[in-house]
């Protein structure tokens, strides 16, 4: 049986790393599926999800040079569905007013969002009282040494 990457294949697990799983293929092949690629969820230990011996169906999402072959549990997989109700994206569409311009804006990816205006209001506020202490700081000690060495 010839697999190429994009294959969806039945394995098993033979052996279990702290950084991911190996696993039996057809035509006795192995990969190796990375800790990533083993749940949508965050992985803290292989072990709590994953036991050797168990039957696996893994996607091929790559094949080096020298014939590794790096597997996806979660990719064979359907996503989880999101939760309803938790907000929308940043992103996402907006009711009423202009488009949302494309390109540069302040955004970042964090864990947990504020939900409301008022808390990423207090979030920015924060940090950028954070900032301008810390720049105060460096002005004060940079100051000094200048001002000493003329």
């Amino acid at each position: 049986m010839e697999f190429g990457v994009g294959s969806i294949l039945e394995g098993k697990v033979t052996g279990i790393t702290k950084f991911g799983a190996f696993v039996s293929l057809p035509d006795n092949k192995s990969g190796l599926v990375h800790i990533s690629e083993i749940a949508y969820s965050y992985v803290n230990d292989v072990k709590d999800h994953l036991k050797e011996g168990q039957s696996v169906k893994v996607k091929v999402i790559g094949i080096d040079e020298n014939g590794r072959i790096n597997l996806s549990i979660k990719k064979a997989m359907d996503p989880p569905p999101r939760p309803a109700g938790q907000g929308r994206s940043m992103n996402g569409p907006r009711s009423g007013g202009a488009p949302r311009s494309q390109g540069g804006g302040f955004r970042r990816s964090a864990p947990a969002e504020p939900a409301t205006f008022e808390d990423r209001l207090k979030q920015f506020m924060q940090a950028s009282d954070s900032k301008l202490s810390e720049l105060r700081y460096m002005d004060k000690r940079g100051g000094s040494r200048r001002g000493g060495r003329k």
